[in-house]
């Protein structure tokens, strides 16, 4: 239950009344710093520095978590950005629309974006349709896009099993990263972002199940990312690409 762990947190900064109604369409409690010695629930939302963001007890005093519309380290900035890379092998070249139906912090759908595909998002927990809805429309704001006259990602909220099954145009490829279970030994390199959205909604549960409906609902290819140590999520895949840390498999339609 996310009243038990979640709350929208009120720092008096901004119209309240957006606090409340974020606290409202998530069904959970509104806070504010008043009451910080004595709140209890472990996740906090609040806006900051005109970005919405995921906290927790020890994020309070610092910057937070949000979606970030930026390239990463290492990508282009130009659009759209060269298609290579072990995610665009995987993807292929003649893939031109992607179903991101694993969205997270949408660091993959956006970089996916950026490389000129056309991407459509699905997200089941609804913290992440909120601050992906925040990313989305900050993304939007940007003058590049406005220029290229480009808009952000689609975005669909619910679960993908249920919404993939439903697709009346086939993408040419679902894109899956679900959440494996950690491994035994915790890694230091565990990225917070990530340690965060477990702790908040835990482990997926039904990758498989998701698996055979994308490969079903898929018009070329599905592709999965998984750790580098993981066994494959399909069986064995028509072909693999390695990045770093981690891989991309590709199951090819027949």
């Amino acid at each position: 239950m996310l009243t038990d762990k979640l709350a929208v947190l009120y720092e008096g900064q901004g119209d309240s009344l957006a606090f409340q109604q974020l606290a409202d369409r998530l069904g959970v409690p509104l806070r504010n710093t008043v009451q910080a010695d004595n709140l209890s629930e472990p996740f906090f939302l609040s806006w900051r520095n005109g970005c919405l963001k995921l906290l927790d007890r020890e994020l309070l005093r610092k910057g937070g978590l949000t979606v970030d519309i930026d390239p990463r380290n290492g990508e282009q900035r130009s659009w759209p950005a060269p298609k290579q890379g072990a995610l665009a092998q995987a993807l292929g070249r003649k893939t031109k629309t992607v179903v991101d139906a694993t969205t997270g912090w949408g660091q993959d759908s956006l970089f996916m974006f950026r490389m000129g595909y056309q991407v459509s998002c699905i997200e089941r927990s609804p913290v992440m349709v909120e601050l992906l809805a925040d990313g989305f429309h900050r993304l939007n704001q940007q003058d590049w896009m406005q220029r290229l006259q480009l808009s952000a990602p689609q975005l669909s909220t619910g679960n993908a099993i249920d919404l993939l099954a439903t697709l009346t145009t086939p993408p040419d490829c679902i894109y899956l990263d679900p959440m494996f279970p950690p491994k035994r030994k915790k890694s230091a390199l565990a990225k917070k972002s990530m340690v965060i959205l477990r702790d908040l909604l835990g482990d997926d549960t039904d990758k498989d199940q998701l698996f055979n409906v994308a490969l079903q609902a898929a018009g070329k290819r599905v592709v999965v990312k998984s750790p580098d140590d993981a066994e494959p999520l399909g069986g064995k895949p028509s072909e693999s690409f390695s990045g770093k840390l981690l891989r991309y498999d590709v199951y090819l339609k027949v």
